[in-house]
């Protein structure tokens, strides 16, 4: 089998081909094992501009900043500012005493009591009662038409984070707490709560906890004015063809007034690695312990039923449950993604995932919105691809047993 230095052309070339066809204007992948970093640039920052994308190219994340909230989340639960197990109710008293929908396409009135609070665990696993719901003839699904955290990113919305809390207390839950994942408002919901918690707005709690620790300099809610020039225009899909979606003096190029923490990120291959590697130690680059293995554990463990995995499958798939913040393989995907993995993807184009027992990290950022939760064709080549690239990887150590294999020194 080829090692994963000879065989990178053939990643590049394998990627290539969908730049070749002007399925995506253009990329960045990373491939990350132990000590080696290997970077593939290819095609232009956009379909009317031949500069080519580089290393430092800007995309919008969008769902991949749900593992950052919950990383800020955890650091906040070993600062013992929150409990697992709390009732969210103290921090968040919008969402105390809940009524909950007597069925999901129920009339909004027609509720009963929740059986009990809603925790942060709840809110972590995306088991607080709240989410996306696919049918848009429901009265609940009319009435979070629109609505962050029921749907697509919108860093334009003219609301703030109490404003947004308030609007969502007027709903009633979906679910009982605890009984169903349903995707992507618990992070929202999250975002609010840690900045509640720490008495910091949420881009000030993860500049410092996470965003400057680790060196991510080009992360944030918004892109700075003398960086629009290397922040990517967005396309999706318009009968066949590639339409604009977001231009780079867009929606991202001021700061949004709901910091959003299920989708509201902007970064590239270079930050977003140093966020991905962190996940499998718990240390900053200079050795800092930042968050235990204990945490780090409960983050990318599967924490759903088989029931409720089945539920969720559409968003989920047939192989993943769900951690916090992040997919969880329970078993190997028909995409090459083996089981223990945990990562996640961003609807505006990209893709990520750690697998642990290689030690590697992969993401691929592209600027094509995907067309539903089934990534386009790029993403699956791309982690199809690894298999063969990274198949003569020595094991990894345990977190535990974690030292100068990746950042020069141990910290005890």
């Amino acid at each position: 089998m080829m090692s994963r230095q000879s065989d990178l052309p053939r990643l590049d070339s394998i990627l290539g081909q969908h730049v070749a066809n002007r399925s995506i204007p253009g990329l960045v992948a990373l491939v990350c094992q132990q000590n080696d970093t290997d970077i593939v640039t290819l095609g232009t920052m956009s379909l009317d501009d031949d500069r080519p994308v580089r290393r430092d190219t800007i995309f919008r994340i969008a769902s991949m900043t749900k593992p950052i909230t919950a990383a800020v989340a955890m650091m906040l639960v070993e600062d013992g500012l929150l409990r697992l197990d709390e009732p969210i109710d103290r921090l968040v008293p919008e969402l105390a005493n809940r009524r909950v929908l007597r069925q999901i396409d129920a009339p909004l009135d027609d509720t009963v009591p929740a059986n009990r609070a809603i925790t942060l665990e709840d809110v972590l696993t995306f088991r607080l009662g709240l989410g996306v719901v696919f049918s848009d003839t429901f009265p609940i699904a009319r009435a979070i038409a629109g609505f962050p955290g029921f749907g697509m990113p919108d860093p334009m919305l003219p609301m703030t984070p109490d404003q947004y809390m308030a609007r969502v207390g007027t709903l009633p839950l979906m679910a009982q707490p605890g009984e169903r994942w349903l995707y992507t408002a618990g992070s929202n919901v999250l975002g609010v709560l840690i900045s509640r918690a720490a008495g910091q707005t949420l881009d000030v709690l993860m500049s410092e906890r996470i965003f400057e620790p680790l060196g991510m300099v080009d992360t944030g809610f918004h892109v700075p004015r003398d960086r629009l020039d290397r922040f990517v225009t967005a396309y999706r899909n318009q009968n066949g063809h590639l339409a604009v979606f977001d231009p780079p003096h867009g929606m991202y190029a001021q700061p949004p007034s709901f910091p959003a923490g299920d989708g509201g990120l902007v970064s590239t291959a270079g930050d977003f690695n140093a966020f991905a590697r962190f996940l499998l130690s718990g240390h900053a680059p200079d050795g800092r312990p930042l968050l235990s293995p204990a945490s780090l554990d409960l983050m990318t463990a599967n924490h759903l039923t088989d029931a409720q995995r089945e539920d969720g499958g559409f968003i989920l798939g047939p192989a993943r449950g769900w951690g916090f913040g992040v997919g969880v393989m329970v078993k190997d995907s028909p995409d090459g993604v083996p089981q223990g993995a945990y990562g996640w993807d961003g609807g505006f184009g990209t893709s990520w995932f750690n697998d642990p027992a290689r030690g590697m990290t992969a993401i691929l950022l592209t600027q094509r919105l995907f067309d539903s939760p089934d990534p386009p064709q790029v993403h699956k080549d791309f982690w199809q691809a690894l298999n063969t690239v990274v198949a003569d990887a020595e094991p990894w150590p345990t977190r535990d047993d974690m030292s100068d294999s990746i950042f020069g020194t141990k910290t005890e």
